[in-house]
């Protein structure tokens, strides 16, 4: 356990560093969910009812959150890619470095990149107007939703960074998760929307995420929406990582 967790500290503060030496990365994937901020702020939000006695700015915070991370974890599937086909992955494997390894400090960058970008976003909103009286036990519950989900794209970005034929496709798998942001209570509440469209809504992952963050934000009582959140959050995390272990000893061979 020593070795891996020691393994671990050492790749990813290798992956780390590629960010630092490119902090354009963070700036990139902040700077289109900002932009969308801005979008539905100043451009769509006087015509979008909400129903909330609360700035829309407030509403629409936790689903820009949740597309930085979609955005944001797509340079994990664009880094991965790379690796593999400059060959430092089959380097690793001539080395005794423990296999989990290569797969964890991706994903701990991951956190870490997308937790500087979720930071940004926020002092934005800030600025915007948003405002929030959330206790300390509230932020450390918003960051720790955050976390699961930046963990649950991460592993999924793995498989699309090990699985794609190009690095257009790797850096790609994101939209998809983009577009699932948009067809949610993200923006407007999912009673505005069309019956099977409200449905589908309804019972995918990002609405129960982005009620989850708003009511937590709103200091109102989270219900069942937290646990279903969560239910779908290690569910993915636990799914996609087994996935991931199994492309990558299949690759490694």
């Amino acid at each position: 356990m020593t070795h891996a967790l020691g393994d671990t500290a050492v790749l990813t503060g290798r992956s780390l560093r590629h960010i630092l030496r490119s902090p354009d990365t963070i700036i990139t994937t902040a700077v289109m969910p900002v932009g969308i901020m801005l979008l539905f702020v100043y451009v769509l939000g006087g015509a979008l009812e909400t129903g909330a006695a609360a700035s829309y700015v407030e509403y629409l915070l936790p689903g820009v959150l949740l597309m930085t991370i979609a955005f944001g974890v797509a340079y994990t599937a664009y880094r991965l890619f790379l690796d593999l086909q400059g060959g430092i992955l089959e380097r690793f494997r001539s080395m005794p470095i423990s296999r989990s390894s290569v797969l964890w400090a991706p994903v701990l960058t991951s956190v870490a990149a997308n937790l500087a970008s979720l930071v940004l976003v926020t002092g934005v909103a800030l600025l915007l107007g948003f405002r929030t009286g959330a206790s300390i036990g509230a932020w450390l519950a918003i960051v720790g939703i955050l976390v699961l989900v930046t963990v649950a794209l991460t592993w999924i970005a793995v498989i699309a960074g090990l699985s794609a034929k190009t690095v257009d496709g790797a850096s790609a798998f994101s939209y998809p998760i983009v577009l699932l942001a948009f067809v949610s209570s993200a923006f407007v509440p999912t009673e505005s929307m069309p019956a099977p469209v409200a449905w589908f809504a309804q019972h995918q992952p990002v609405t129960a995420v982005a009620d989850s963050l708003r009511a937590l934000f709103a200091q109102q009582s989270v219900g069942g929406e937290i646990w279903t959140a969560l239910a779908w959050l290690v569910g993915l995390t636990a799914l996609a990582s087994l996935l991931a272990v199994r492309l990558y000893r299949r690759r490694s061979r």
